[in-house]
């Protein structure tokens, strides 16, 4: 066991030793987005000496799933000869045998990573698993037994939200989220790399924080030269990764993508309703599909501001999926270095203004901080007017509210820039103008408090006297 820092895990780590302390057996499950660090997480605090470890294959059947547990039952029991199961029950029979071999006053670890993987059609792992540990494992002092895989709606529903043997058996769940700005900075710092914060964001805009695509990052190189390696080089790590992400994570991965490729179309956002209209997909699978994503970090919820009644609206969130979808897909292009023949196209820039939007929308604490709310009860959401058919005027939006327990409402404009952010004549009216039809629409007796999020900040100016409050790119780095 080591208790060393790694960059942006301590709470996990406090979490594992904890249960690796505890004086009962402990059933943990370590969850989270692919490439996010769940395995190096767990192999890091166990240093890798487990008891027992078994990786699950994917996509292969039940018979090489069970060859290749006895596989690791045999090198980690020492064995002369590899055992042959023909069931989940009796590959859990025989790790039972092995583990009341070990000393009394050991503490037996045992890590079956990518588990989901493991559970093909009519295996029965999961009640075999049920078993194992209702009947065998819970009943000791001595197990810490953790469970990894990327496929998060199966970690949930069948471990965590389990009905049946497992319901409530599961004594933590370890969340394992993509760093923060903050966080991927500590990250490149460590590794040697040490680009401007600005380079960072824009790092962040492409790739999000997984640990294992900033991993990827050759220090020798500028931010523009590893963009075009990584991402347009032909076969190259990111640009072959989409093919597997979806497909690695979910079951019948093109309902999932289908649904995030409408959102890719649709950056605003989009409602259930919405979602089902357009899509081959409804009721309860629509449902699953959108839950699904959402805890693998794919896309994320917003309830519309002052009415749950209008809907729920989506968005997707995931950095990676969004530079593929606009600038590999799309584009297709040959040009291996066409990020450094592009960079400052319109159609980046544009490309960076949304990318920035969700940047934001993924820092809500370091906002709040900045804004110095952080001790004052809040809430987050977006805003949609759509005029009635019968009524003039234009549509409106405003993708971050924040509603405070102070009786102020922070409506959030943010804007990326490559220097001080200029509000134009006609920007600020529209400005101006949509803060009023918010107040008239919502009745709202709150105080409004415009506050804009950029770069580098709002730069001096006639329009100026608009902003209320500020929060910059260094903020979101705290």
């Amino acid at each position: 066991m080591k208790t060393s820092k790694i960059i942006a895990r301590e709470a996990e780590m406090a979490e594992l030793k904890r249960c690796y302390e505890s004086n009962r057996s402990e059933f943990v499950i370590v969850y989270g987005r692919r490439r996010v660090g769940k395995t190096f997480l767990v192999d890091t605090f166990f240093d890798k000496k487990y008891d027992f470890t078994y990786v699950g294959g994917h996509k292969l059947s039940k018979v090489k799933q069970l060859r290749g547990f006895a596989k690791a039952l045999k090198k980690a029991a020492g064995l002369k000869l590899q055992p042959k199961f023909s069931s989940w029950e009796d590959a859990f029979d025989a790790l039972e045998e092995y583990i009341e071999s070990l000393p009394d006053e050991k503490r037996k670890v045992i890590f079956i990573d990518e588990m989901p993987w493991i559970d093909t059609p009519q295996s029965e792992f999961v009640e075999a698993l049920e078993s194992f540990w209702n009947g065998w494992g819970a009943r000791r002092k001595d197990v810490m037994f953790v469970a990894s895989g990327s496929a998060s709606s199966w970690m949930m529903d069948k471990l965590v939200d389990n009905p049946g043997g497992l319901h409530a058996r599961i004594t933590n769940n370890i969340y394992i989220r993509p760093f923060t700005l903050k966080e991927t900075e500590e990250y490149l710092f460590s590794r040697g790399i040490r680009w401007s914060r600005y380079q960072i964001l824009q790092l962040y805009m492409v790739m999000g924080g997984i640990p294992f695509y900033l991993s990827l990052l050759d220090s020798g190189q500028t931010l523009i030269g590893n963009i075009d390696r990584l991402f347009f080089r032909k076969n190259s790590e990111l640009r072959t990764e989409f093919d597997e992400l979806y497909n690695a994570v979910f079951n019948k991965a093109d309902k999932y993508l289908e649904i995030v490729s409408l959102l890719n179309g649709n950056h605003d956002g989009m409602t259930y309703t919405e979602l089902q209209e357009s899509s081959s997909l409804e009721g309860d699978r629509l449902t699953i599909v959108l839950k699904n994503l959402e805890r693998c970090d794919f896309i994320v919820s917003y309830q519309q501001y002052g009415n749950k009644s209008r809907g729920t609206l989506y968005r997707l969130v995931d950095f990676y999926t969004l530079f593929y979808y606009k600038f590999i897909d799309a584009l297709d292009s040959k040009d291996e270095q066409w990020w450094t023949h592009n960079y400052n196209s319109h159609s980046v820039e544009s490309w960076q203004g949304y990318a920035f939007e969700l940047v934001c929308l993924t820092h809500l604490p370091q906002i709040r901080k900045s804004l110095g709310i952080s001790g004052i009860s809040t809430s987050a959401s977006s805003w949609r007017y759509t005029p009635p058919t019968n009524e003039k005027g234009k549509r409106a939006q405003i993708d971050l509210v924040i509603e405070r327990g102070d009786r102020t409402i922070n409506l959030c404009e943010m804007k990326f820039c490559v220097g001080s952010y200029t509000i134009k004549k006609n920007y600020a009216t529209e400005i101006r103008s949509r803060m009023q039809l918010f107040k008239d629409k919502e009745k709202t007796a709150y105080a409004l408090n415009c506050t804009f999020v950029t770069a580098f900040g709002v730069a001096e100016g006639v329009n100026k006297d608009i902003v209320d409050s500020e929060v910059t790119a260094e903020d979101l780095f705290s």
